[in-house]
């Protein structure tokens, strides 16, 4: 992936082939572009702890889906349904700038499902706050459609 190709393509095209994301072995980078909400039992640092959703782990990964679908301007960009994990990329209104959206759904250990979710620039150092505001929203839309 070239920069000039993504910034000048639409939806996934210009990125690099998708690939699943191993959550449990995620590294944050340095940069403040990035906002990673995982389950509370997640050991690792996360920004913002998602609930326990008392669906199954199937029907929250199709809910997310149909959540994914109403928000402007986000495309797939790669669907792994074995393992509940779906990627998208949203795209700023006005410069274009790709950002990549990863989620997960996993078994909750008492029942119910936890959800991974982690939205990250592809360019630049800080975002703004852009990242973390998208992760409430889709948290915020995820709640009401659950």
């Amino acid at each position: 992936m070239t920069s000039i190709t993504a910034l000048l393509s639409r939806g996934a095209a210009g990125l690099e082939a998708a690939s699943p994301l191993e959550f449990a072995s995620l590294v944050l980078p340095r940069s403040p572009n990035t906002c990673l909400a995982a389950p509370g039992w997640h050991p690792g640092f996360k920004h913002l702890e998602t609930p326990i959703y008392p669906v199954s782990t199937a029907r929250l990964f199709a809910v997310l889906g149909q959540v994914a679908g109403e928000f402007p301007r986000t495309h797939p960009r790669g669907n792994w349904p074995e393992r509940h994990q779906a990627q998208w990329v949203e795209r700023s209104q006005i410069m274009n700038y790709p950002d990549i959206i990863v989620a997960e759904v996993v078994a909750a250990p008492n029942g119910g499902a936890g959800l991974f979710l982690y939205s990250h620039s592809l360019f630049g150092w800080s975002d703004m706050g852009v990242n973390r505001a998208r992760v409430d929203r889709w948290l915020a839309a995820l709640m009401r459609a659950a």
